[in-house]
């Protein structure tokens, strides 16, 4: 019974999609893709269809166990404050999205997000670290950690984009190995939130596959890894998140030793379609793997990322089915 609220998403997120897309190029919400011939402009924001969706199986969820029977049996506190963190991080990327925020402020902006959580202490202040054993963090896990866990991962999954179903793509594949943990530990409100996402995602990801015909702009890059962050918190698995959330940390890490460059991130479009690492050297995880292969396609690029961030899926996956 929990599919339908995949199901679900699915339909609404697209739906909206196809509704969006001429409305956003006819608003002039536009994006261009550096990476064609000419650099087209794209309808942006994108990701307003991803939030409808995500937005509409969570609520399903919540009208099944209210009204028809207790087959989904979620919290519901946690449920809407897992909602609102997401709709508000979202409202920060629809924010730069349109104005064009400054970097230190778009960053900072999700913390107030996280309040919804903070606000009903969601998850445990005790947790498992590997090799080191159980700490409790106490008053400061709903303060500290978990403003923490939502911004970082908002940022994280925000940077590192750019390329056609990059977002989307990786972001299904970390939801997914979230979701498997979520089915095994009985977390069911995490699962609903998860299937949610996995359903909307699976819903825009034809129009953004290459080549894209919409992008999902930060209001979509946000909310993905809200979405991510939110769900280990009350599913109480915070270290299967760090695990998925490593290719996206390498990427920070990467742009954090070069200064946070806002330019000079792409690939650089050679005569056979392919991208290469630009001769500035890398200063991303993308041009990273661009520069160490030798230039690939952008098809290819974003299934390598789906291939890397598989493999630390899978080794979240194992972490908790082995236990």
């Amino acid at each position: 019974m929990v599919g339908i609220v995949a199901v679900a998403a699915f339909w609404v997120s697209l739906g909206c999609t196809w509704v969006l897309i001429p409305k956003l190029r006819a608003a002039g919400i536009v994006g261009r893709d550096v990476h064609k011939p000419g650099q087209p402009e794209v309808p942006e924001m994108g990701g307003l269809a991803f939030l409808a969706g995500f937005t509409a199986g969570v609520l399903l969820a919540i009208a099944l166990e209210a009204f028809v029977s207790p087959t989904i049996p979620v919290d519901f506190t946690e449920l809407l404050a897992v909602l609102a963190a997401v709709l508000l991080t979202g409202l920060v990327g629809i924010l730069d999205d349109l104005l064009g925020m400054r970097q230190c402020v778009k960053a900072f902006l999700p913390v107030f997000a996280a309040l919804p959580l903070v606000a009903i202490r969601a998850g445990q202040s005790t947790m498992t670290i590997p090799f080191i054993g159980r700490l409790d963090f106490g008053i400061f896990y709903p303060l500290i950690l978990v403003p923490l866990g939502i911004t970082g991962a908002a940022n994280a999954v925000n940077m590192l984009a750019g390329f056609n179903g990059l977002e989307l793509g990786m972001g299904l594949v970390a939801m997914g190995a979230l979701a498997a943990i979520a089915g095994k530990v009985g977390a069911t409100t995490a699962l609903v939130t998860l299937l949610a996402g996995i359903g909307a995602a699976l819903g825009i990801l034809p129009f953004n596959w290459y080549p894209a015909k919409v992008f999902v702009g930060d209001v979509g890059t946000l909310s993905i890894g809200a979405i991510l962050a939110a769900s280990c918190i009350v599913g109480n698995f915070e270290t299967a998140g760090v695990l998925v959330i490593v290719p996206y940390a390498l990427d920070f890490l990467v742009k954090a030793f070069h200064g946070f460059p806002s330019k000079g991130w792409a690939g650089e479009l050679a005569e056979d379609g392919r991208l290469r690492c630009p001769s500035h050297g890398p200063v991303g995880l993308a041009q990273t793997v661009l520069k160490v292969t030798g230039g690939l396609s952008e098809r290819v690029l974003v299934l390598v990322f789906m291939g890397i961030e598989a493999v630390f899926g899978g080794l979240a996956i194992l972490l908790y089915f082995l236990r």
